[in-house]
């Protein structure tokens, strides 16, 4: 049974009439009584009226209190390195907020304001959350290569199956309060690199620690052995970051994935259209760029970090010295 029509005192307003009650129609929004809840105001065009209808619930304070827990959990179980992850979560988001966004309304090219932003999230939040040092210093180089070659990738991808980014609602509203003014082919591409950040962050700090492990912990390893070793223990971590990319995006997708039950299309024309297109292209891009982050940043860990100089080329020496040693018993 729908709510029946809620009576509202205005008790927030910029309107003369504040504090006046009013009659506010809501048939799908469930209150309680004294609940505060947001509304909408209109004024009917023809007999000039107003009409007040039910919004949304109040749900700042439980939103508060979330990120509040949240930020409890990560000073209490991270420590130090918690805390520098969330400056750097904090550093990130003001990046996007006070330098993104603006650049794409001034007119900027998306996808070159998401690559340059997203080189700027990196090197911050790494060195913030990290230190200084050559380590964090590979890992940073690392994700900016990939970067830089998964934008480029998605650029292709984009151009050849023709994607316009024009899905959903809000691209729309988006449009319309821009008056067409910004390329919505490159802000899905941007979107692309953005949403790749994190995955590709955590991706390429533990190649560049498992390199530098590696490295010191077995000093008669060569190069091509510390790559070959890092490399195995990059490509279990790689089943596990495209299973949960995969998911995240199918989870984000779910309401629409939904609609396939409730339609006749073919399956193929289903997949055709570029709402589904777009997230085919999302995941297996952003899968992609992961993939190549591994043995990128495994390569530029091998060849850079100063533990892994002046190596031999091959192992046989610590061999020898191993049938020397079971030879002389």
């Amino acid at each position: 049974m729908l709510p029946q029509p809620t009576r509202a005192r205005l008790s927030r307003s910029r309107r003369v009439d504040t504090g006046k009650i009013v009659r506010v129609d809501n048939s799908y929004l469930v209150l309680k009584p004294g609940q505060k809840f947001y509304l909408t105001h209109n004024i009917e065009p023809l007999d000039g009226i107003d009409a007040y209808f039910a919004n949304e619930p109040y749900r700042l304070p439980w939103v508060g209190f979330f990120v509040g827990l949240f930020i409890l959990v990560v000073f209490v179980f991270g420590g130090r390195q918690g805390i520098r992850g969330l400056l750097s979560l904090i550093a990130s988001l003001a990046a996007i907020v006070y330098i993104l966004f603006p650049g794409i309304l001034a007119g900027y090219s998306p996808l070159l304001m998401s690559i340059g932003i997203s080189a700027l999230i990196i090197i911050v939040g790494s060195y913030l959350t990290h230190g200084v040092n050559k380590t964090t210093s590979v890992a940073v180089l690392g994700m900016i290569v990939t970067i830089c070659l998964t934008g480029a990738l998605a650029y292709w991808a984009v151009l050849v199956t023709q994607l316009t980014g024009t899905v959903g609602e809000e691209t729309m509203y988006l449009q319309f309060q821009t008056q067409g003014g910004i390329d919505l082919a490159g802000l899905l591409l941007g979107g692309i690199m953005i949403g790749l950040l994190g995955i590709l962050y955590d991706a390429a700090i533990g190649q560049a620690i498992v390199v530098e492990e590696l490295a010191s912990a077995g000093e008669h390893l060569s190069r091509k052995e510390i790559f070959k070793k890092a490399l195995r223990v990059g490509r279990e971590h790689i089943g596990a970051l495209v299973n949960t990319l995969a998911i995240a995006y199918v989870g984000a997708s779910l309401p629409l994935l939904l609609l396939i039950n409730f339609s006749n299309i073919p399956l193929e024309a289903m997949l055709n259209k570029e709402v589904f297109s777009t997230e085919i292209i999302r995941t297996v891009i952003g899968s992609i760029g992961l993939i190549l982050t591994v043995p990128i940043t495994t390569l530029l860990a091998v060849r850079l970090l100063p533990n892994t100089k002046d190596r031999p080329k091959e192992s046989s020496v610590s061999k020898d010295k191993v049938r020397t040693h079971r030879h002389s018993h």
